[in-house]
């Protein structure tokens, strides 16, 4: 494995597990929060200027389609970051709060957020094997 995919999944690992951690453990903040953010037009376009330049970053640096599974995961997160942040950017705050509750977020809260910890703990302790 490359030193990059090694760092990246080392970073993008620890950071998935301690935010899955943390919304998990604050799950009525998280969601009230997620739920005003969606609604705001600044918050949005904050949010995706943050994700455009952490996914441009990652695919610039990491665009690998090929050898380790944790390379391959570390290039698709870039490109779901770089994705999501292009379309903060460009969808209207009414129609992404829309898509957001039509998605059934809270209702699917836990299982998206086990999700999110279990590809965490794998990319960790796979990147800190590598």
């Amino acid at each position: 494995m490359s030193p990059t995919t090694v760092f990246l999944g080392k970073l993008i690992g620890v950071y998935l597990v301690a935010i899955s951690i943390a919304m998990l453990a604050s799950r009525r903040r998280t969601l009230k929060t997620l739920d005003e953010m969606a609604k705001s037009g600044p918050w949005m376009l904050f949010a995706g200027m943050v994700a455009t330049v952490a996914g441009l970053a990652i695919v610039l640096t990491h665009d690998v389609w090929s050898g380790s599974a944790l390379a391959v995961a570390v290039t698709l997160t870039g490109w779901a970051g770089l994705l999501k942040g292009l379309s903060l950017l460009v969808v209207p705050p009414e129609m992404m709060a829309t898509a957001y509750k039509a998605a059934g977020f809270e209702h699917y809260f836990r299982p998206w957020m086990g999700a999110v910890l279990v590809l965490g703990l794998w990319m960790t302790l796979d990147a800190f094997a590598g």
